[in-house]
């Protein structure tokens, strides 16, 4: 259990780390360079914003997400769970109070929150589904954080704007075909893996079901965690 609290610990400040600092100075620069091209007003900054958001998805969300099953740092998920939880919290705090991290929160959504959420909630219960392994959550996991992050840096720097052209989708197929692939070996087979990148690429895509608004950060990692529970099921 004393591993684990160190473990958490460095990966926690890590998480912070990016957070705070990283993603930070990754929209300072991103809004300087689109300041040249688009002037000084809300646009620039908003390019700023979801490059930041998309470099925690990749450093933060991410690298921890893989690390934790690779190297086996916990027995349950317990920890990282609760860490995922107190992480929306920290984000949804400054939505309540007002005072946004500017650098990477929208004050008309709360999809960092539930990026947060969704982490924790994929740690765990797919952990226990798993019968006690972390790569049936992580798979799904990665395919929100570094697929769908690769999605917005592409489409930030042809468009300069958020929006849900294909060609971001094609780049996180690139992106997480591999991955669903050659990790997914470790649950059933590579087939489930690249049915799972394939879903998850075109779920993306889609923003709404109707009138109502979904976000992907729920939808990307929901659909591709099915796919390959159901694939475990069956193998």
């Amino acid at each position: 259990m004393l591993d684990e609290i160190l473990y958490a610990s460095i990966l926690f400040a890590w998480v912070l780390t990016v957070v705070l600092v990283i993603s930070k100075k990754s929209y300072e620069m991103v809004k300087r360079k689109a300041e040249s091209k688009l002037g000084i007003d809300e646009k620039a900054h908003y390019v700023g914003v979801y490059f930041a958001r998309k470099i925690i998805h990749i450093l933060a969300g991410g690298l921890v997400a893989l690390l934790i099953p690779m190297f086996n740092i916990f027995k349950t998920p317990i920890i990282p769970s609760t860490l995922g939880l107190v992480l929306a919290l920290l984000c949804y705090i400054p939505h309540k109070t007002g005072k946004l991290m500017y650098w990477f929160q929208d004050p008309s959504n709360i999809y960092e929150v539930n990026f947060s959420l969704m982490w924790a909630l994929m740690i765990g219960i797919g952990w226990v589904l798993a019968g006690g392994s972390f790569w049936l959550p992580a798979i799904p996991l990665l395919f929100m954080s570094w697929g769908d992050g690769v999605t917005g840096i592409v489409r930030n720097f042809l468009f300069k704007k958020r929006t849900k052209h294909w060609s971001g989708n094609l780049a996180m197929f690139l992106i997480c075909a591999p991955i669903g692939y050659f990790l997914s070996s470790n649950i059933s087979s590579p087939i489930s893996g690249l049915v799972a990148a394939s879903i998850a690429s075109l779920i993306e895509h889609f923003e709404k079901i109707g009138e109502y608004v979904i976000d992907d950060n729920i939808t990307v990692p929901l659909s591709s965690f099915i796919v390959l529970f159901v694939a475990k099921l069956l193998s």
